[in-house]
């Protein structure tokens, strides 16, 4: 019952923070299935099963408030999917080490281009939306998909940086994209690969689900609430704490 209770408020703290920020739920949540006793690939499984709920809880919130186009939606379905499959079967030929501290050191950089950049995504500017623009929009996310599919920290803030650099969405509808479509069909299809070649934990599921759904819900009402300014703090911060925490870690 403790352990129990431990993985919801695990859960509920690491997706409320994603949900606002636009990713990094895998910053608090995966480190603590590792310490607990699962090997990597089994507690990356299940970590992302768990997400697949952040996604379905973010969606609830925002999609009472509309706003999402057909086209980012396909662009991002189509280019990610088959991107997270990749990384999911690459995962175990890849040296995890390497993997992390370059993925935290470019996750720091996130953050840090961000705070340099004071006015970026407080307003919508559409930018690159040409058939150019959207292929090369569409590379960018076929490769974050492999990361997704392979490393789960941080990923997600990836997408919500890119959705507000390259095609100018302000950080509120960036946020709402990468939730609903990274949280909800990118991680879906990770889960699934990863549930294929490894395994998932279920006992643990029950109270990862429940807190990964709450916080959710939550953290995207306050996405929504706060404003871009709010969000483009809380991305920053997220940012350069997933970053450390993956070289610390490394």
């Amino acid at each position: 019952m403790f352990e129990q209770l431990l993985l919801f408020v695990i859960a509920l703290i690491a997706n409320l923070f994603s949900a606002f920020s636009g990713g990094g739920a895998g910053l608090i949540q995966l480190p603590v299935l590792i310490f607990l006793g699962l090997p990597y690939a089994v507690a990356l499984a299940t970590h992302k099963v768990a997400t697949v709920a952040l996604g379905i809880g973010a969606t609830l919130r925002h999609l009472r408030e509309g706003g999402l186009q057909g086209g980012f939606v396909l662009l991002l379905l189509g280019a990610g999917l088959p991107g997270v499959v990749t990384g999911a079967g690459l995962i175990l030929e890849v040296p995890e080490r390497l993997a992390e501290i370059a993925l935290g050191l470019l996750t720091m950089s996130l953050g840090l281009y961000s705070w340099r950049n004071p006015g970026l995504g407080l307003a919508t500017r559409p930018t690159h939306r040409t058939p150019g623009g959207y292929a090369l929009g569409g590379l960018v996310l076929f490769l974050i998909g492999i990361l997704n599919g392979s490393l789960a920290s941080g990923t997600g803030l990836f997408v919500t940086l890119w959705l507000v650099r390259w095609f100018g969405l302000d950080y509120r509808r960036a946020v709402a994209y990468t939730l609903i479509l990274v949280g909800l069909f990118w991680n879906g299809a990770g889960a699934l690969t990863l549930g294929w070649l490894s395994r998932i934990h279920w006992a643990w599921l029950p109270a990862l689900l429940a807190g990964s759904i709450l916080g959710g819900y939550g953290g995207a009402h306050l996405a929504i609430t706060k404003g871009n300014r709010a969000i483009k703090r809380a991305y920053e911060l997220i940012t350069l704490l997933v970053g450390l925490a993956l070289v610390f870690h490394a």
